[in-house]
């Protein structure tokens, strides 16, 4: 079965280009150019990424961003946002408010499906290594769910990656790039200023359970995951 893809974007002209690269990558495109009919288009079927346009009708594509990560049914998708913004406070604004990555406007086909491959490739790894725990967190890896003193912990898809290298590699430092190669993979361009985003809202995900201060920041190395203070 083709990956289905929703493209929200209020300019026809952008949805039928998009929606043409889509085809030939030999993926389903499905045409939204509202959030109301990104609504109807996901109730129907839960699509495997969203291509989101960052300025949309009424509602922007980056509160859009945030609602579906507050949502069971869209928190797990990956999202893509397309933009004209090329501003590094824009990018940050888009990955903090939950997208896993973007693309500047205007773009190339080849580019947005090198992209796209490369997003639906790091939401589909799995864990081969089973259980792992570091004080009171623990990761199921069968089941892809995060536990702090056995409550369950809701995370999005790239922070559950990232926390989980860390509690296989605890009490290490790493730097933003080691953190880039084994988190994301070294075939993936991703900016260095990525890391310092998911890992703030890696702290902010655990704060409710007292947990933020094992992701530990090493002045002028980088990262560090530990259960000691």
């Amino acid at each position: 079965m083709l990956k289905r893809i929703l493209i929200v974007d209020d300019e026809p002209a952008i949805r039928d280009m998009v929606a043409f690269a889509l085809r030939r990558g030999e993926y389903e495109p499905v045409h939204a150019g509202d959030a109301r009919q990104a609504q109807t288009a996901i109730a129907e079927r839960v699509p495997d990424l969203i291509l989101l346009d960052w300025m949309l009708p009424g509602t922007s594509g980056l509160e859009l961003a945030r609602r579906w990560r507050r949502e069971a049914l869209t928190r797990d998708i990956p999202i893509i946002m397309l933009t004209a913004r090329g501003e590094e406070n824009d990018r940050v604004g888009g990955l903090e408010a939950g997208v896993d990555d973007y693309v500047v406007k205007p773009f190339s086909a080849r580019e947005l499906l090198a992209r796209i491959r490369a997003v639906l490739r790091r939401n589909r790894q799995e864990d081969e290594d089973g259980n792992v725990s570091v004080g009171a967190l623990r990761i199921d890896g069968a089941a892809h769910r995060v536990y702090c003193n056995d409550t369950a912990v809701t995370i999005g898809p790239t922070e559950y990656r990232l926390l989980y290298f860390f509690m296989t590699h605890p009490d290490r430092v790493y730097s933003r790039s080691q953190l880039l190669d084994h988190v994301w993979g070294g075939s993936v361009y991703v900016e260095e200023r990525t890391i310092d985003v998911h890992i703030r809202r890696l702290r902010k995900t655990l704060e409710p359970f007292g947990a933020q201060d094992m992701v530990q920041t090493v002045r002028g190395a980088g990262y560090r995951f530990s259960a000691a203070a």
